[in-house]
């Protein structure tokens, strides 16, 4: 697995970042010129950044739980992450879940930590290497470990809406978990977030929380939460909204899937160059290239399919339409 699954199935993986970091440390016994000058963090922050050399990022500290929630903020929000002992949901096991509980409104708009939990679990085999490398996760942490199905369904239950940053990963996984998971809406803050125009040059959470000014202690999955829902929360400056914002309003709409089924095989380039993706039918769909669009791109996709693809105007090709309690599952 290594660099392969750090790419295909870890989307919090951390990324090196060529910008040079300073501790606070090292912030108060820096040099300007060949002088020793008793600056603060804040004035040697903003000079180190005046000069154009260096980019400071900030340690993420994670939100408190409120003690009182505050009102105008009536829907309930789920952040997840989870640690695996491989890629199929159908034959690999959860290994640690971490969950973080808020609260937030119709606009977007986020309002309060109301819970949090983290455990680890012992799965029915060893952990493989090259999962501990990846995750830090050793057979020692997690001997006689479970997790607390009555705490974390006291957060999963009232949700309104689950997210997680690979929801496409993390969805099946928790579905055969637990059925707690089931019936309830999903986002991938990874898929339904158009971060390049949010002037973000990756999607991995290593990227994400680095470009916004911070560092975080990653891999683990409440450190990561905290790390997505600060990132999703960001006001960025010339953003006229969050990204949660996005986010909530993207799970809002429905998507229309589209199997181009018996589709020509010398076209599969082509497919694939539109953004096609390949299903092998192992997992329930159909045999076929396939696609996700909105339902305004819909009657554009099926025109291209028949008259560049097909070559057929009556071809009619399988479409499914799905809202957030239907996508990313297995």
């Amino acid at each position: 697995m290594k660099t392969q699954m750090a790419e295909q199935f870890d989307m919090f993986s951390e990324s090196a970042d060529g910008n040079r970091q300073i501790s606070r440390g090292a912030a108060r016994s820096a040099k300007l010129g060949n002088q020793n000058v008793g600056l603060s963090d804040e004035d040697m922050v903003r000079h180190l950044s005046e000069t154009g050399r260096y980019r400071i990022l900030k340690k993420l500290v994670p939100r408190d739980v409120a003690s009182s929630v505050r009102p105008g903020f009536p829907l309930k929000g789920i952040i997840l992450d989870t640690e695996t002992t491989g890629l199929s949901a159908r034959k690999d096991e959860i290994i640690e879940i971490g969950v973080i509980a808020f609260t937030f409104d119709a606009e977007g708009r986020i309002g309060d930590v109301t819970g949090i939990y983290g455990g680890l679990r012992q799965p029915g085999v060893s952990i493989p290497a090259e999962i501990t490398k990846l995750t830090r996760i050793t057979d020692a942490m997690v001997a006689g470990q479970s997790i607390d199905m009555e705490a974390l369904q006291a957060l999963i239950e009232p949700a309104d809406l689950v997210i997680a940053h690979n929801a496409g990963f993390d969805r099946p996984f928790c579905e055969a978990f637990s059925p707690m998971f089931s019936g309830k809406a999903w986002a991938c803050s990874n898929a339904e977030i158009d971060w390049s125009s949010r002037g973000y040059e990756g999607t991995k959470l290593g990227y994400l929380i680095g470009q916004a000014g911070y560092f975080h202690e990653g891999h683990r999955a409440v450190d990561d939460c905290f790390a997505l829902l600060e990132v999703l929360a960001r006001e960025a400056d010339g953003a006229t909204s969050t990204a949660f914002d996005e986010l909530y309003q993207s799970s809002q709409r429905v998507r229309v899937r589209i199997f181009a089924e018996n589709s020509p095989f010398d076209m599969k380039d082509h497919l694939k160059a539109r953004g096609y993706r390949w299903s092998d039918g192992s997992d329930g769909r159909p045999k076929s290239w396939w696609v996700e669009v909105t339902e305004e791109a819909l009657d554009d996709e099926l025109h291209y399919l028949q008259t560049e693809i097909y070559r057929y105007k009556d071809a009619d090709p399988i479409i499914k339409r799905l809202t957030a309690f239907d996508r990313f599952r297995a």
